[in-house]
């Protein structure tokens, strides 16, 4: 029998257990659809192609994910082990800077503000680039440049805080006690708008990766296709007979008519094409050299057209 829910209206164990494993995965699956969707939408934009029209599924979305998250998982994580290194030396100098008195502890507290006021002027950077859009979108590093501040800007901020709360609690430990009959320090009236301002922070952070990594993956998507332009001969290639003539424009793509033979449906061949990708039922073919003339071609699979995959030159 199915274990039945707790008289208290409290969850199961195993539906809290396996909700904190789905949920994890789930988000981590859309993230990766969400960028390789996004790459390889700018990858098949630069031949012509609506990647929607494809026919692409979510797995196929994901299997083209890490490519493009190769260099951004790379450099968050040399970045991430540079800064948990500088953390655990900001917070030696912390203890060193407190027990040398307060000159010392007075210059930490001055390196802290300085980096809270980086920090807000990065932000506010990245302000005026969104206000200024309309003039600067042509800029080629504006998708980079901007979320770069506001991630920047939110990490100095947050961290800037993290720094004088460390030093503060420093002081305080060796600090004396209260003297009896005085009342204990007042509780800041600011905290509550202090932590609601950092939890925004983490949220403006968090968006500033997600934007940055998004135009990395957009960036590797139009690499990925430049490459690929370059080196068009590392495609299948293809021959393809058709019934009707296609009257195709591209330059480099050989027309033959086919000699009329009994049976033959086929009057027209096709040559120097490359297979570009395969969606549900179509195939999409480019020209084997490039050029800003060609055209891609989409075949139906069926029996419309015949289809030969051709050896590659190279002997085995």
């Amino acid at each position: 029998m199915a274990e039945e829910e707790r008289a208290d209206g409290q969850l199961p164990a195993w539906v809290v257990s396996w909700a904190s494993v789905i949920t994890p995965a789930s988000i981590l699956s859309a993230l990766l659809f969400y960028f390789g969707y996004a790459s390889s939408r700018v990858k098949y934009e630069y031949f012509g192609i609506d990647v929607d029209t494809v026919g692409l599924g979510t797995q196929d979305y994901i299997m083209r994910s890490p490519e493009p998250l190769l260099t951004p998982l790379l450099v968050f994580t040399l970045l991430g082990a540079g800064l948990l290194t500088a953390h655990v030396a900001v917070r030696r100098r912390i203890a060193v800077s407190v027990d040398a008195g307060d000159r010392s502890a007075a210059r930490v507290r001055t390196a802290a503000r300085v980096t809270l006021f980086t920090g807000l002027a990065l932000i506010g950077a990245g302000v005026v680039l969104l206000l200024v859009y309309s003039v600067v979108r042509d800029w080629a590093a504006y998708t980079l440049v901007t979320p770069l501040l506001f991630t920047t800007g939110a990490g100095l901020t947050v961290y800037a805080w993290r720094v004088r709360d460390l030093l503060d609690g420093a002081l305080t430990r060796r600090a004396p006690a209260t003297p009896p009959g005085e009342p204990p320090p007042a509780a800041d009236v600011a905290a509550f708008p202090r932590r609601t301002v950092t939890v925004l922070l983490y949220v403006l952070f968090a968006v500033g990766v997600f934007w940055a990594t998004a135009t990395v993956a957009q960036w590797s998507g139009r690499g990925l296709a430049e490459d690929q332009a370059r080196h068009l001969d590392r495609l299948p290639r293809v021959i393809l007979d058709t019934r009707e003539r296609l009257y195709l424009r591209s330059p480099g793509v050989e027309e033959t008519v086919l000699p009329p033979s009994e049976g033959q449906t086929f009057r027209y061949r096709y040559r120097r094409l490359r297979l570009l990708i395969v969606g549900g039922d179509r195939m999409f073919l480019v020209p084997e050299t490039w050029s800003a003339s060609n055209s891609t071609l989409v075949v139906p699979i069926g029996e419309g057209a015949r289809v030969q995959f051709q050896f590659q030159n190279h002997p085995p």
